[in-house]
């Protein structure tokens, strides 16, 4: 436990008063300390913005070569169960 603790780094962070009551309040219904319940908060956060660039970046990407009515048949077809 010591080596995960000693590889964190502390940091300050602001929150205004109603919102370090509900940081607390959710800490003890999550039965964590505050500092893990915003160390999961920021990861979370973190991935949902990872995953928007990247849907981002694929609308960009069909916007720019969009598909065909010839592609989409194909796939369809590919994605067919086989007849028995």
């Amino acid at each position: 436990m010591w080596s995960i603790l000693n590889s964190m780094e502390t940091i300050q962070v602001v929150l205004d008063p109603a919102l370090l009551r509900a940081t607390d309040a959710a800490a003890r219904r999550a039965r964590v300390n505050r500092s893990a319940l915003v160390r999961q908060a920021l990861r979370e956060h973190l991935k949902s913005l990872q995953i928007r660039e990247l849907e981002v970046r694929d609308r960009a990407g069909y916007e720019k070569q969009p598909e065909t009515l010839t592609d989409t048949v194909k796939w369809e077809r590919a994605a067919t169960w086989p007849e028995r």
